[in-house]
């Protein structure tokens, strides 16, 4: 089944994100810890806030697909479907050649990759096999806040943790800055604080964006993304607000699906592979510059080799591993449960 307009333009979107990590990792990323044999013309030094798009889109998605299921398990196939197949690739992949081509301080060793397979080996103080993996540790806690709060009160109860969040973030920050006090950082890296302004605006432009939605609702979800924004402005600066402003008009556009030229055809291939791209390109791709820029290849030519391949690299483990496995496991999910409401959300976009 083809996707709606609207999660055609939030998949673009996310292909947009991933391709602005993948280009602050290979230009400015690089130079700080191998150094370019020549600056490159261009840098992007602030492309890792594709990431923060990441999580904005991942609130828009896991609220649509908490909407969608029934049951708890219903969300965790859906989500364990979504992540770990291609995830399990990926770590293999590059597992693999890191090890051939070489990367020094960043190739680990079997017993490491042994624990990689849980995706949680960060909370377990176990290195990761790429280090953009430590975003996927955030995925995960925000899924389970996410199902946990919404099994319990519904749309009202993932929303009332969120301004819990929200207020919690306020009160580590006034402790450093009046008090000089660090809270502990462990209530941080649980309750996602860093990270949860921007999973709070995605939550708000689904409940926003959707049609029907009753004037009382409307009226919490301005608050919330209000509240997000003025939050992330205190703790984070104004200026990042303002950037989570933008982004949140696009988003907004793209779930109301008014953006068509994101509909382009590179662009819809780009958010297909994204979550491949974004997990395959990093250590990989330093491998492949470090090894390129060795024979003399020009910067910018190594780096226009070394996206191609980690593109094509990409697009192979998403239709040979991502989506049949996709396809298989809920499949099988299915056939157990005919008429689960998992069969009716198998098209949406993914987190």
């Amino acid at each position: 089944m083809s996707q709606t307009p609207r999660l055609a333009q939030l998949d673009a979107l996310r292909g947009i994100a991933a391709l602005a990590v993948v280009l602050f990792h290979y230009t400015t990323r690089y130079d700080q810890l191998f150094g370019h044999a020549q600056a490159p013309l261009v840098a992007f030094p602030h492309g890792w806030l594709g990431v923060n798009l990441f999580f904005m889109i991942s609130g828009f998605v896991i609220f649509m697909t908490l909407e969608r299921t029934a049951r708890p398990m219903d969300f965790v196939v859906s989500r364990f479907s979504r992540l770990y197949p291609a995830y399990w690739g990926a770590i293999v992949l590059t597992f693999a050649l890191t090890h051939a081509i070489g990367l020094p301080g960043k190739t680990v060793g079997w017993d490491v990759l042994a624990v990689n397979v849980t995706m949680v080996q960060g909370f377990f103080g176990v290195p990761h096999v790429d280090g953009v993996y430590w975003t996927l540790e955030v995925e995960l806690l925000f899924y389970a806040w996410a199902l946990l709060s919404f099994r319990l009160a519904g749309a009202a109860g993932l929303r009332h943790f969120l301004f819990a969040c929200l207020a919690l973030r306020l009160v580590y920050a006034a402790a450093l800055t009046f008090w000089g006090v660090n809270l502990p950082w462990m209530g941080q890296r649980w309750l996602l604080l860093p990270y949860i302004c921007w999973f709070a605006l995605g939550v708000t432009i689904y409940r926003l964006s959707r049609p029907g939605g009753a004037a009382s609702s409307s009226r919490w979800d301005v608050a919330l993304a209000v509240a997000a924004l003025g939050v992330m402005g205190v703790c984070d600066g104004w200026d990042l607000a303002a950037l989570a402003a933008v982004f949140y008009a696009v988003l907004y556009g793209a779930a109301k699906g008014r953006w068509t030229w994101l509909e382009h055809p590179v662009l819809l291939w780009l958010g297909a592979i994204s979550y491949t791209l974004y997990l395959l390109h990093e250590n990989i791709g330093w491998a492949v510059l470090r090894r390129l820029e060795s024979w003399g290849v020009e910067v910018h030519v190594a780096i226009a080799v070394t996206m191609a391949l980690a593109a094509a690299l990409a697009h192979a483990l998403t239709h040979f591993v991502e989506q049949p496995a996709m396809r298989w496991i809920r499949d099988r999910y299915r056939a157990r449960r005919p008429n689960g409401p998992l069969a009716r959300a198998a098209g949406e976009g993914g987190g």
